[in-house]
């Protein structure tokens, strides 16, 4: 199996080697893990891509490459480029340091790789371990991920739904923040939601008298509903959530030819 690995925290993230570590795990001795990330961090840019302007890409050593770009441009680069004539038979886009869950999802770069890829008709993972103050004091913050990655992967790969329609289906894991020996076990979730909306912007006067305003995250995970990824991963469940990149309110649809039939 050729793997590609991405993610959006970076090329020198932790979590993008847990998720070589998960990719060799799956492809096995005679398989290839291609490692193409950003050269910089690139967190929030949901599915963005450098449409304006050229990325510069470097190779780093032996199936190992950085992109001055988003995470779904190194997608892009990995099909048009560095395999083009040896695509993937797999992407995996993380680990991310850090949850994405619930409102999340629609920002996540980790989630915006996965989606490129599924888009392209590659069968597509985005991987999140969940940071709390406990398990970012363990000696490795994401042996959740590593003990069950390969594990719910293969399930994935051997009874999911993949190819079964122009938006193809696309997997969003998250692991929760516990020793691999007390998660509860891997639960089918819908994408969660939280009362409150997610982000926020907060001022902040600089020393020298300028105004800068950072962005805050509000909690809320307890409140979301039960069955949602936001709830059960907090709860110590390994969550996989289906998504897809067709965006279509369809239950708005009937309403929608009602407000309109007499325009």
């Amino acid at each position: 199996m050729r793997i590609l690995v991405t993610n959006d925290d970076g090329i020198s993230a932790q979590g993008l080697r847990a998720a070589e570590d998960i990719a060799t795990d799956l492809a096995g001795p005679d398989g290839e893990v291609w490692t193409i990330a950003p050269a910089f961090e690139q967190s929030g840019v949901s599915h963005c891509i450098s449409y304006v302007r050229p990325m510069r890409i470097e190779q780093l050593g032996p199936r190992r490459f950085a992109v001055e770009g988003s995470p779904a441009d190194c997608v892009l680069a990995g099909l048009f480029d560095i395999l083009e004539n040896t695509p993937p038979d797999l992407i995996l886009s993380g680990v991310n340091r850090g949850y994405n869950v619930a409102e999340d999802t629609v920002y996540s770069g980790t989630i915006g790789a996965a989606m490129e890829g599924a888009l392209h008709k590659v069968r597509s993972i985005a991987m999140s371990q969940y940071f709390t103050p406990e398990n970012a004091a363990f000696d490795d913050p994401f042996s959740p991920a590593r003990a069950k990655g390969a594990e719910v992967i293969r399930a994935l790969l051997d009874k999911a739904q993949w190819h079964d329609a122009p938006y193809e289906t696309f997997y969003n894991i998250n692991f929760p923040p516990f020793e691999p020996d007390l998660i509860k076990g891997v639960k089918a979730t819908v994408q969660g939601h939280r009362p409150h909306a997610t982000f926020s912007a907060v001022p902040q006067v600089a020393p020298n008298s300028r105004r800068y305003l950072w962005l805050g995250h509000g909690p809320g995970n307890a409140q979301a509903p039960a069955g949602s990824d936001a709830y059960e991963a907090m709860n110590g469940w390994v969550t996989v959530t289906p998504l897809k990149g067709d965006l279509t309110a369809r239950d708005a649809l009937v309403a929608l030819k009602g407000a309109i039939d007499e325009l």
